[in-house]
């Protein structure tokens, strides 16, 4: 399928079909017309010219609707039954950084960036000669952790979204770490105590912001991740006549609020991070899949379409590259870099650093699905801090040149600690750090380091994943921004040892929504009807490299992690630090 570049005459940040012609031949009104579920190009040639199909087949179009709200961007794209994006929409917004190891969004901004991307799409959708009634429902795919506040009452923020990789309750972790019943904490929930999950975020806010504070007090403080957020204000707010206020248990495993085997809150957790729940309003948790739990859109173009899927952005992504069974699983290299192993219907609690998760919930009788994931705070952001804070590349897609530009990494390591380092190691008092710097180190080194070190903690996630489930990975499915980059993949390729496995097309988290809205709505009725979803053009990465040199390289890389160690130390205060002085000047 041919897409439109953002340049190509069409609106900015709208992606689509082009109404000519597609790779194979056909038009756009006919490769939407691959969701039909009758035959109609056998007798496409019984037509008038130039009509490809009669009105009674397309009738029964029908597409599927994805919202995909990230870090740095939201989307929505429109698939057909095929898996096929056949328009789209994308909008970047700011994040905000008041201080050092903080990171927020605007909650209406994280809204309106939703509303814009579904408007801009369907105004495509619409060119093409659809409407939103051949839209059947949509998903929602989003990041994870991040936390957001706002008034039960009114409906109105109480302050920023505290964004996933934020580190402003690194005392607070510290403090929960010394409690008494820290150590059965990842037992129950499956995640150990970082700087990472909402349970920390919102303990901050209730402890640190008076209007949250306030609102807790009184019983009107209503809690909730990006998910949450939006479908609460896509059906419309508190204005609504039923408000909507709910979560999927993949989100909800994200918070260290959820019992991982129950899906349920556990009263333990809860009181273990000193929330009293009749003063917070919690969103209920139910399936990924589900045609009413997650209501309608109130207002716009898609103004009464159900939303009938929600998943968090790293099983969304799994459900997208079809990984249904035990055993297999896929990395998505988006802003941080997120592999998740399916381990069937048992949590498997992790011995070696990983975290333990939901993967899907599909509902209706079946059996939750469960995933072992290692995450890494810093992928396509090292990309993004060469690009925006040292000014080596203008776009992003220059970093494959610049890394291209020298045959090796010169002996350079970059240990993209910005935030810690996440799975498997969880060291909080890591800060980023540039190894092997020489007179003859230059801008390309540096760039090819800083794409090895996301293959490296993959690599780190990869040995401990086998030895949590005692078994190697045959083949590692990957998606996501930085998976476009060949050096990349091929270099993750030689450092673990193990195949990577590469899809044409590449949007597979919107498409893991898209399918979990789909299977709600009639639209699948299984996923055994989604193994040929997407398979078409995939290219696999075979390792080039000798195991020795790749045990070699692997070795300098931990030996790099473990001397970034110790970098902030227990009475360190970066934000204070030398405020004496700065006074005097």
């Amino acid at each position: 399928m041919k897409l439109l570049n953002l340049n190509d005459g069409v609106e900015p940040g709208v992606m689509c079909v082009e109404p000519a012609l597609t790779n194979d031949g056909m038009d756009a009104r006919n490769l939407a017309a691959k969701s039909h579920k009758g035959p109609i190009v056998s007798h496409l040639e019984h037509l008038p010219r130039g009509i490809h199909e009669t009105p009674e087949e397309r009738k029964n179009h029908w597409f599927v609707g994805s919202v995909d709200q990230g870090t740095t961007s939201s989307r929505f794209l429109i698939f057909n039954g095929e898996g096929d994006p056949v328009a789209s929409h994308q909008i970047e917004f700011e994040n905000l950084y008041p201080k050092s190891g903080w990171h927020e969004h605007d909650p209406m901004t994280l809204l309106n960036s939703v509303e814009e991307c579904i408007e801009g799409a369907m105004r495509k959708f619409q060119r093409l000669g659809f409407s939103k009634n051949d839209i059947r429902s949509i998903g929602i795919t989003n990041q994870r952790e991040t936390t957001l506040v706002w008034d039960h009452e009114t409906g109105e923020p109480l302050y920023n979204a505290v964004v996933w990789p934020d580190t402003r309750t690194k005392s607070i972790v510290r403090d929960l770490k010394a409690k008494d019943g820290a150590d059965s904490i990842k037992e129950l929930c499956g995640l150990p105590l970082s700087t990472y999950p909402s349970s920390v975020k919102l303990m901050w806010l209730i402890e640190n912001v008076d209007a949250v504070k306030e609102a807790y007090e009184q019983g009107r403080l209503a809690f909730g991740t990006v998910d949450t957020w939006l479908i609460y204000k896509l059906n419309g707010g508190a204005q609504a006549e039923s408000p909507v206020h709910v979560t999927d248990s993949t989100n909800a495993s994200r918070t260290m609020f959820m019992n991982i085997r129950t899906l349920q809150y556990d009263d333990k957790l809860l009181g273990f991070f000193g929330i009293d729940r009749t003063k917070v309003h919690l969103p209920k948790i139910v399936p990924s899949s589900d045609p009413e739990c997650f209501g309608r859109i109130a207002s716009g173009a898609l103004s009464g379409v159900p939303i009938a899927g929600c998943l968090g952005d790293q099983s969304s992504a799994l459900v997208g590259q079809c990984g249904f069974n035990p055993g297999q699983a896929k990395n998505t290299y988006g802003t941080g870099c997120f592999l998740l192993y399916n381990v069937g219907t048992e949590p498997v609690i992790s011995q070696y650093g990983l975290l333990s998760t939901v993967a899907y919930d599909f509902g209706q009788g079946r059996a939750p699905v469960y995933a072992l994931e290692g995450s890494i705070a810093v992928a396509g952001a090292g990309v993004t801090f060469l690009q925006n804070n040292l000014n080596f590349i203008e776009n992003a897609k220059q970093i494959n040149d610049l890394a291209e530009s020298v045959p090796d990494n010169g002996g350079v390591v970059f240990v993209t600690a910005f935030s810690g380092l996440f799975a498997p190691y969880w060291i909080d008092d890591a800060k980023g750090t540039l190894f092997g710097i020489t007179q003859h180190t230059q801008k390309g080194h540096i760039a090819r380091a800083t794409l090895e070190a996301t293959c490296f903690q993959t690599k780190a996630i990869l040995d401990a994943m086998e030895k949590d489930s005692g078994c190697k990975l045959k083949l590692l499915a990957v998606d996501g921004g930085l998976s476009n980059s060949d050096l990349t993949m091929q270099t993750q390729a030689d450092i673990s040892g193990i195949p990577v496995d590469r899809p044409a097309m590449c949007e597979t988290t919107a498409l893991g929504a898209a399918i979990a809205a789909g299977l709600a709505t009639g639209v699948w009725s299984d996923t055994a009807e989604l193994q040929e979803v997407n398979r078409n053009g995939r290219k696999v990465f075979e390792p080039k490299i000798s195991r020795k040199c790749a045990d070699k390289r692997f070795k300098k890389w931990n030996q790099a992690v473990q001397m970034s160690r110790g970098w902030l130390q227990d009475n360190d205060n970066e934000d204070d630090e030398c405020d004496e002085d700065k006074k005097d000047i």
